[in-house]
């Protein structure tokens, strides 16, 4: 009786949010349900110039490749949804060091190609959101250089300065850094190139309102990905997750969707979910749930299922699904096939794993060939390979700011085209699958029990579609496999959405479950059925989320 034990688990620990207001328990942005975003590092996607450094340019002629907006292609991924790394002017190659919010960084190119790839990308049916460093900004940063000099600036508001160092974070470290002009000190979490902006101050809230309004309707981006929100507001020692914290993305994120009504907006809060529910329900519309990602690695890594689901259960019993996003890994993490020992059957299980969860899915660019890749930071963020014949793969005419992937030969675009089985083939199936099939794209999961470990099985409801998810995380072929389920379909022929399920067969136990039986399952495989509607099926009762205390 896989899942069963695990459910309640994650039910009982749930909290619950049903007194959040109508307004903070959905976005209000139209492309949400059933999208899926990618995430691209501009400076490694494409290079138009030959200076060996990607640029807008290389992006927008990249852009058929992410979705062409021809909802049957087959060589598109068919993603509804951009996010890019920081754009903005900075002296770190990463961009999250910003020095002017208000100016594309010049080895990408301009305002103006700015806005050309947000009408191109718009054209295609892509909503664009641009990272927003909320945190901190770059030492360069003009008005940090002034407060520096002169304690009389008015910009001095905007940071931390104390005439001695602060104290000690909970790790045994130090944010205060030693002021280079004068006997002083100033706060920086993450390092000293990286001033903390003052929250406790309203100038820095405006300034970086005034930002968000810049990027929303001047630039016309459709939202916002919040860069390290734990750290924005400390309290004497207490540098994460603080009340002040949660009062300035509260105000933030009001501003936001005043300023452009239906913008997004999601978070990153790399924490547990039991600290990523307490961000919630009226401040950002979405948040990252690092603890689906891992739970997704490690099964699969195991070959286990049992663990899976439990952290998606806990989100989907507290939100909707369209406020929160599962991912595999991100930047700031070792690549997927590299997480998973190279194996690239395990990489494609669990991305079909990732594509067929509720919630908004987010895609690091290159996860979709199994770019492998390791710390240091630059070798997970390595250039896109495009192609086999040419040198530095497409990417650029001229020497890549740093050398490609040791596997850009096999991750590579071209070797997968139109080939079937690799991963490129599966997320270009997938990802539209998802958006045009409303129990994909919206449904609740129910979890079902298996006759073995290593297979994991569940439905998507929406009102009386189902869909039937299964899928093999085992190193071995499973044979026999049982799957049971309460009344879900009913008469009619079973409709098979992705995948081989020639053979399954439906019957009806004489207590009203059901059982699907399936000969054979290959190792690290899934498959995808549309089950007949049921005469008496109703829409599941949607969960009641009350809202968190306030912490």
């Amino acid at each position: 009786m896989h899942c069963l034990r695990s459910l309640l688990v994650a039910l009982l620990a749930a909290p619950a949010l049903a007194n959040a207001p109508a307004e903070a328990q959905a976005p209000s942005a139209a492309w949400v349900p059933g999208a899926t975003c990618y995430e691209v590092f501009v400076r490694s996607f494409k290079d138009s110039n030959g200076d060996g450094v990607g640029d807008l340019n290389g992006l927008i002629s990249a852009l058929d490749y992410i979705n062409d907006g021809n909802p049957k292609s087959t060589r598109s991924l068919g993603a509804r949804c951009l996010w890019l790394m920081p754009v903005m002017e900075s002296p770190g190659y990463h961009g999250y060091d910003v020095s002017d919010y208000y100016r594309v960084a010049p080895a990408y190119g301009t305002n103006e190609d700015f806005k050309r790839l947000v009408v191109e990308a718009r054209r295609r049916g892509i909503a664009v959101i641009v990272d927003m460093v909320l945190n901190h900004v770059s030492s360069a940063h003009p008005a940090f250089q002034t407060a520096l000099r002169d304690p009389t600036s008015p910009y001095r508001h905007w940071f931390r300065f104390a005439p001695t160092k602060g104290p000690h974070n909970r790790w045994g470290n130090n944010n205060w850094h030693r002021s280079p002009v004068r006997d002083e000190w100033y706060y920086g979490f993450f390092w000293q190139g990286m001033p903390d902006l003052n929250y406790d101050r309203p100038e820095a809230l405006q300034e970086m309102q005034r930002v968000a309004a810049f990027w929303l309707n001047e630039m016309g981006v459709d939202g916002l990905r919040l860069d390290a929100v734990k750290y924005l507001a400390e309290d004497g020692a207490v540098v994460e997750d603080t009340p002040r914290t949660h009062a300035v993305l509260r105000d933030y994120a009001a501003f936001v969707r005043q300023a452009k009504p239906g913008a997004f907006t999601v978070g990153e809060v790399f924490d547990s979910t039991g600290t990523l529910l307490s961000y919630y329900p009226d401040q950002l519309d979405a948040y990252f749930a690092f603890e689906v990602a891992d739970s997704l690695i490690a099964g699969v890594r195991r070959g286990d299922a049992r663990g899976i689901l439990p952290p998606v259960l806990r989100l989907q019993q507290a939100l909707p699904a369209t406020r929160w996003a599962p991912f595999l890994r991100n930047h700031d993490q070792p690549r997927t096939r590299t997480e998973l020992g190279g194996d690239w059957a395990k990489a494609r299980v669990a991305s079909f794993l990732l594509l067929t969860l509720p919630g908004l899915p987010f895609v690091y660019y290159g996860e979709e060939l199994g770019m492998a890749g390791a710390k240091p930071d630059e070798r997970i963020r390595t250039p896109m390979p495009w192609s086999r014949s040419t040198p530095h793969a497409g990417f650029t005419d001229g020497t890549p700011w740093q050398p490609l992937a040791d596997d850009s030969l096999e991750a590579n675009v071209e070797a997968q085209n139109g080939r079937e089985g690799t991963l490129l083939s599966l997320h270009r199936a997938l990802i539209p699958l998802r958006s045009r099939t409303p129990a994909l794209a919206r449904g609740t999961l129910v979890p079902l029990t298996t006759s073995d470990a290593a297979v994991l099985a569940f439905l998507r409801r929406d009102g009386d579609a189902t869909v039937l998810v299964v899928a093999n995380v085992g190193a071995r072929a499973q044979r026999n496999v049982v799957v049971t389920m309460d009344a879900a379909a009913g008469r009619g022929q079973m409709r098979a959405l992705f995948g081989d399920t020639r053979r399954w067969t439906l019957r009806r136990e004489a207590d009203g479950s059901q059982r699907v039986t399936i000969p054979e399952l290959p190792p690290h495989d899934g498959a995808i059925l549309a089950l007949p509607a049921a005469a008496s099926a109703r829409p599941p009762a949607a969960p009641r989320p009350t809202p968190p205390e306030r912490r």
